[in-house]
């Protein structure tokens, strides 16, 4: 199932307050990026993150966002201010990923 550009409008409202947010749209669905740097996206109208360190202390439930996939954290909060706390966290470690 592909996820509707009406959930991603939602999603991108709910990451206004984080800077450099970009999305590409593939294969139906949608791939988030900060400042040029993937660390999401929307899938089945879900909004998922990479599993990063920073996000361990945090009771995020996994999914895979398709089959075959490596398993992701589902976003499940309307809180603009918590969707930046997570997606800041998760790119603070991919950029000082080595």
């Amino acid at each position: 199932m592909a996820s509707s550009k009406e959930y991603l409008i939602y999603i991108l409202d709910l990451l206004r307050e984080v800077d450099g947010i970009s999305h590409k749209n593939m294969m139906g669905e949608f791939l988030l990026y900060k400042d040029g740097v993937l660390f999401g996206g929307v899938y089945d109208d879900r909004f998922l993150v990479k599993k990063t360190p920073s996000l361990a202390c945090l009771a995020m439930r996994e999914e895979l966002p398709y089959d075959g996939a490596k398993p992701m954290l589902v976003v499940e909060t309307d809180d603009a201010e918590e969707v930046k706390d997570v997606v800041l966290k998760v790119c603070f470690d991919l950029n000082n990923k080595k």
